[in-house]
C-alpha cells in the first residue's frame, strides 16, 4: 500500500489524516471515512506506531513552497527520553513518497524504496540522508528580491516558463497569471524584458509572495455535481 491513514487526537476532538504517495493521485486530506486495515500490517506502518504512536505534533511546514508537506512529531523513546522525529509527505506525481527521518535527517524507513538503480538523483533507503530532490537550481520566492529576481530572468526562456522554472512553488498557471497582471507577454523572451517591464512583473510576483506570507488567501472547492457553484474552505 502507498497510503496511511493516521488518527488525530486534539482538544476539538479526533480527526483522521490520511496521506497518501498514489502515483496518480498523491493526497493529503483530512476524513471521516475510516477505511478497514489490513490483515497484516506492513512494516512502515508497524514501524510508525513503534516510534510515534501517542506523539505530538508541534509544527507541519512545507519546505521552500516545495509539494512537500514535513510533520514534526515529538514523542518518548524506549528509554523514556524526549525526542522527535519528522514524517515528511512528498506529492511529487509518480514520485511521490512518505518518508519518516531522525532529528539528524537520517531515513528511518519510507513507504516506497528507491534505490540507485531507480533514480541517479537520490536515493531513498533507510541510513541515508534526506534531502530535497530538484530544486538546487530553483530558488524560495518567498526570499527573493528583485536583483535575484532579475538574474533568474535573465536567460532566453518564455517569461512565463522562466519564472516556473525559476522559482519552486510556482507552476505555470501562476506564472502565467503573473505575467498578466504586469502586462506582459508570458511567450516573450525573458531576456528581452526591460528594466520597467521586469520591475512590473517582479510587482506582481511580489504581491502573490506577500499573499502567501500573510496568509490572505481562502481555498476553494468546486463540487463534482454542480461545478459553477464554489465552495470556500
Amino acid at each position: 500500500t502507498d497510503e496511511l491513514l493516521l488518527t488525530i487526537k486534539s482538544q476539538e476532538g479526533n480527526f483522521r489524516l490520511l496521506l497518501s504517495a498514489s502515483a496518480s493521485l498523491p493526497l493529503v486530506y483530512l476524513t471521516q471515512t475510516n477505511k478497514p486495515s489490513p490483515l497484516t500490517a506492513p512494516n512502515f506502518c508497524m514501524l510508525l506506531r513503534k516510534h510515534i504512536s501517542g506523539g505530538r505534533i508541534i509544527a507541519v511546514t512545507q519546505p521552500s513552497m516545495e509539494r512537500i508537506l514535513r510533520f514534526e512529531i515529538e514523542h518518548l523513546d524506549e528509554m523514556g527520553d524526549q525526542c522527535r522525529k519528522f514524517l515528511i509527505v512528498e506529492l511529487m506525481g509518480k514520485y511521490s513518497n512518505i518518508i519518516f527521518t531522525d532529528e539528524e535527517n537520517k531515513i528511518i524507513d519510507s513507504i516506497k524504496h528507491i534505490s540507485a538503480n531507480v533514480s541517479s538523483v537520490r536515493e531513498v533507503l533507510p541510513g541515508r540522508t534526506y534531502f530535497i530532490p530538484d530544486a538546487a537550481h530553483k530558488k524560495n520566492p518567498l526570499e527573493t528580491d528583485f536583483s535575484l529576481f532579475s538574474d533568474v530572468l535573465c536567460h532566453p526562456l518564455p517569461v512565463a516558463r522562466a519564472v516556473y522554472s525559476g522559482f519552486t512553488g510556482i507552476g505555470p498557471v501562476a506564472a502565467q497569471d503573473m505575467c498578466y497582471r504586469s502586462g506582459i507577454d508570458g511567450d516573450r523572451p525573458a531576456n528581452s524584458l526591460d528594466e520597467s517591464e521586469l520591475k512590473a512583473l517582479y510587482q506582481a510576483f511580489s504581491s502573490v509572495m506577500d499573499i502567501i506570507r500573510n496568509k490572505n488567501y481562502t481555498c476553494l472547492l468546486y463540487t463534482s455535481d454542480a461545478a459553477d457553484d464554489l465552495i470556500g474552505v
